[in-house]
């Protein structure tokens, strides 16, 4: 059976790399994309960067050490959050979702194999960070705790790929309707810490930074690498994404399940 279940993953695989090295062009601006966005950040900080010193005394680190830092973990942790809606449109598109669903893999093997791809992908891109973050840009991370940064990496990975299951879940049921992108964008950009500490917040802000599940995953990441806090020193930040994680995770499932179920009786899964 889980020899089945891997030549399963391996086929999506194979699918999505062939699809992807098709569009050599697609990659290379991938690439020059978060070159430029890195950039722009550096050059803020050049200008801007010493006004975010007090809000930065926490993690001990300057501006751009910090944004780059939860740059490169939101765009990891992205994959998670936007291949399965992704994936499962695409699928929609091109009227193979229906005839896929109806074969004999089953719903985990299924998800696994839609966001495995993007997560290799997100691997390299990863990889590209660390490389140029320790080598180019001087980023000093030898404080780092190893086991701390790992704990936390995996837990909001977990945690935003359940959110990821439940965004596609909608696209399932509504087709365009997906709130859970809405949000997950508008957490991103405001609430969530990538950009800045969210102590430059007002308090009501600050506030509602507290129910989304990226705050703490990259004060936790900051803390580890930065500061080189240990996962008891971690524990709260630690905690509250042990429990998002625990919750999502079999909820996400659950109504995934659902919309494929509800959508296969009124049949509409293949519509676009």
């Amino acid at each position: 059976m889980v020899r089945t279940e891997l030549k399963q993953i391996f086929v999506f695989l194979r699918k999505d790399f062939l699809i992807e090295t098709s569009y050599k062009f697609a990659f290379i601006t991938g690439i020059l994309h978060a070159l430029i966005s890195i950039f722009t950040f550096f050059f803020i900080d050049k200008m801007f960067g010493y006004k975010m010193t007090p809000h930065l005394e926490t993690f001990q680190t300057g501006y751009f050490s910090y944004v780059f830092l939860s740059m490169a973990f939101f765009n990891y942790a992205g994959a998670g959050l936007g291949s399965f809606a992704n994936k499962i449109r695409e699928e929609q598109y091109q009227g193979t979702l229906e005839a896929l669903l109806s074969t004999s893999i089953k719903i985990p093997t299924l998800l696994l194999s839609l966001s495995v791809w993007n997560f290799l992908y997100a691997t390299f891109e990863l990889i590209v960070y660390v490389i140029l973050g320790l080598f180019i840009f001087k980023i000093d991370a030898s404080n780092i705790n190893i086991i701390s940064f790992l704990t936390v990496f995996s837990l909001s990975i977990i945690t935003f790929s359940a959110m990821g299951i439940l965004s596609a879940s909608f696209v399932i049921m509504f087709k365009k309707g997906n709130p859970i992108a809405w949000i997950l964008s508008a957490a991103e950009g405001l609430l969530g810490g990538i950009f800045f500490p969210i102590s430059v917040l007002p308090p009501f802000l600050q506030a509602l930074s507290k129910f989304i599940p990226l705050t703490y995953s990259i004060k936790a990441l900051e803390l580890s690498v930065y500061r080189g806090y240990s996962v008891i020193e971690l524990k709260n930040e630690i905690s509250v994404l042990v429990v998002f994680a625990i919750f999502l995770l079999p909820i996400s499932l659950w109504i995934f399940k659902f919309a494929i179920n509800k959508a296969l009786k009124e049949g509409h899964l293949g519509q676009y």
